[in-house]
């Protein structure tokens, strides 16, 4: 059994087009996880109209993405997880394409192409973008462990729990960096979703390294890193 993992807030644009990209891809016994994070557009309308069974939506107030994404995963059911965002779109043969190296690995990280909000495409991929690669050490310092484009088996999920209460840290990098420590990953060079960039975009793509690829404070980098230093060490001596 597969559960795809999205939070929602305020997404009505592109949600119905994203679930549909997603739902072709999955079994009857498969689900999706919509964590809506207080919308207050039409989002969850969009949903409804939808009207499939696989979908459950947790409705909570606002609470920010990393927290929302956590109470996708803590109801998850499926064996294999996929994580999406909510203006995304997957490419044909995503599901399958991931499945095949699950066989072989505990964590997929796919490429994806990046587009403008009409799905054109803007040249570079993200692989190309932020360098993503493997390893423990190279992803503390710049995290290339982008949720969207992240597949992986229960045991990781299992791993990740509790999830770290720390503010800088967000989902897909805690379970990135500990699918680093305790299983097998695998960067697959092979854009599967088309990775929207538009005006209202929660995370920023800038190409560079630390001190240019986000537009955040050179402190806040700081204090993630530390906070992340700080949960790995723990994390190496209580395992």
């Amino acid at each position: 059994m597969i559960s795809v993992c999205i939070a929602t807030y305020n997404g009505e644009k592109y949600i119905t087009e994203q679930l549909q990209s997603i739902l072709m891809q999955l079994a009857p016994q498969d689900e999706v996880i919509v964590s809506d994070d207080g919308s207050t557009d039409g989002t969850l309308d969009c949903i409804a109209t939808i009207a499939d069974a696989r979908v459950h939506i947790i409705r909570h107030a606002h609470i920010g993405g990393t927290q929302s994404f956590y109470r996708a995963l803590d109801k998850a059911q499926g064996e294999i997880i996929f994580l999406a965002d909510q203006d995304d779109v997957w490419l044909p043969g995503k599901v399958r394409r991931c499945m095949e190296k699950l066989k072989d690995y505990d964590l997929v990280v796919s490429d994806a192409q990046v587009t403008d909000a009409s799905l054109k495409p803007m040249g570079a991929t993200l692989f190309q973008l932020v360098g993503s690669r493997e390893g423990l050490w190279k992803n503390w310092i710049v995290c290339t462990f982008y949720g969207s484009t992240m597949a992986f088996k229960r045991t990781i999920l299992d791993a990740a729990k509790p999830f770290p209460q720390a503010k800088y840290i967000a989902h897909d990098w805690w379970i990135g960096i500990v699918a680093q420590m305790t299983g097998r990953v695998c960067f697959m060079p092979e854009p599967l979703i088309l990775y929207r960039r538009h005006e209202t975009t929660v995370t920023q793509l800038h190409k560079g390294g630390l001190l240019t690829r986000s537009p955040r404070p050179l402190y806040v980098k700081i204090a993630a890193r530390l906070q992340m230093a700080y949960h790995i060490i723990r994390y190496l001596i209580t395992h």
